[in-house]
């Protein structure tokens, strides 16, 4: 449900926030904070569609503070959404028209959750210094996003210069999923220190800087920064030991990715690309300071020592990962795994049994073979039973009911005679009291 409120004001919002509450005969809330918004009209909808959805984990009061044309009279027109509309959250948008847009923390304010942690998030522009900007003042987290601005590298060396405890960047998590893999990775034999890294990606990608920026700072070795074509997004990352170079490489247009060793098998993983509603999920998971990002970011990203170099040379070079190769070795692991799965097991149905192939395992063999004696192996000097003899058959059959009636008779007539034996020991025990007691 959506209520449009055009020419008001926060505290008519607050009223007719209660108002809706009262009516709906909800008393109580399950919100665990207060997300704040500031964005300009173009990316408002985009912005807000993406933590309605981060709510469904969250549940949260969402106050959008939309910038409009900063021209004419003062005025807000705010907006509530409820139910369906607002995901697991209640969502209010106030659109700031004149000199009002330079007062959005003072029409904030009241709206705030109480007793509850405020995030801030900047899906666009953000101010060059979040904790000293007014909304940003009053956050414990304070989210921006260097992928959309104009030069990505020179917006992570500003937001360097002005780092703050709290301050986080959606391009840092667009990287969690290569973080982990790689970190898995390196807890796997061989267990040998990596020399130096090479990172590639496009120009523009932030992601790809901070990625290099971390593996700087936490392997304190060096790192290469290849610059493959703009939009392309974080391609390959390599990193060189003893025994050979570890390679995780993402091709662009692909959500599948490589990971290759020389003394490990290729092994393939789905590394897709996040949205802004996951990464959004991830930042309100935590609301301490980011150590990790900080490293990375003031620390690491002084430590990367090339940032020159094309990835269409570092390839040439050897020093970084083919993504041509990487499809083909993609293309061929899927085939092997295809092709183990189809040969573990031939069943020949003329003959009811399993047989094994060559390229089973050892065990399985055995299991199988097993299995084959209790079905019943072949008699080599006549048909086995089952196998085209029906007089057989019936013979054996025959036999073995005669059998199992020999055996339940014998059964039946040892039970008797115990039966006998101990009703007689029992008279005669009788007899022999009865006997003492005279």
């Amino acid at each position: 449900m959506i209520i449009d409120l055009p020419k008001t004001s926060t505290s008519a919002l607050t009223k007719k926030l209660v108002q809706i509450r009262n009516d709906s005969g909800a008393m109580a809330l399950g919100r665990v904070l207060t997300l704040i918004i500031v964005v300009d009209e173009d990316r408002a909808e985009e912005a807000i569609e993406a933590a309605v959805e981060s709510s469904h984990m969250h549940p949260c009061r969402v106050v959008a503070l939309v910038h409009g044309n900063r021209r004419g009279s003062s005025r807000v027109d705010g907006q509530i959404r409820i139910g369906g509309d607002a995901g697991a959250s209640e969502v209010v948008v106030m659109r700031l028209y004149g000199e009002v847009n330079d007062h959005g923390a003072a029409l904030v304010l009241p709206l705030l959750l109480p007793d509850s942690p405020v995030v801030g998030w900047w899906p666009g522009d953000a101010p060059v210094d979040l904790a000293s900007d007014p909304v940003g003042a009053m956050c414990q987290r304070r989210i921006n996003d260097s992928a959309v601005a104009k030069n990505p590298h020179a917006e992570l060396k500003r937001r360097a210069k002005n780092y703050a405890p709290g301050d986080t960047d959606l391009a840092w998590s667009r990287i969690t999923l290569w973080r982990a893999l790689l970190a898995a990775a390196l807890d796997q034999q061989p267990y040998e220190p990596v020399t130096s890294a090479v990172v590639v990606g496009g120009i523009d990608s932030s992601a790809t800087d901070l990625l290099a920026g971390w593996l700087a700072g936490a392997l304190d070795v060096p790192v290469t920064r290849g610059r493959s074509p703009q939009g392309s997004g974080l391609i390959s990352v390599r990193l060189d030991r003893p025994s050979g170079p570890l390679d995780l490489v993402r091709p662009e247009g692909t959500t599948i990715a490589t990971l290759s060793h020389p003394e490990q098998p290729v092994r393939r993983v789905g590394l897709t690309r996040r949205s802004d509603a996951e990464c959004l999920t991830d930042e309100l998971r935590r609301l301490d300071p980011d150590e990790v990002y900080e490293l990375a970011l003031v620390e690491g990203l002084r430590r990367v020592t090339d940032r020159s170099s094309l990835a269409s040379a570092l390839v040439r070079a050897g020093k970084a990962p083919s993504p041509d190769e990487s499809r083909l070795m993609a293309r061929r692991a899927g085939q092997r795994s295809r092709q183990t799965s189809s040969d573990m097991v031939t069943v020949d149905t003329d003959r009811d049994e399993v047989v094994a192939t060559d390229k089973a395992p050892d065990g399985e063999v055995g299991r199988r073979a097993e299995r084959q004696k209790r079905v019943g192996s072949r008699v080599s000097d006549g048909p086995t039973v089952g196998q085209g003899d029906p007089g057989a058959d019936r013979a054996a059959t025959a036999q073995q009911g005669a059998e199992k009636t020999s055996t339940k008779k014998a059964s039946t007539k040892k039970s008797t005679t115990k039966k006998a034996s101990t009703k007689k020991q029992t008279g005669t025990t009788k007899s022999a009291a009865k006997k003492a007691s005279s």
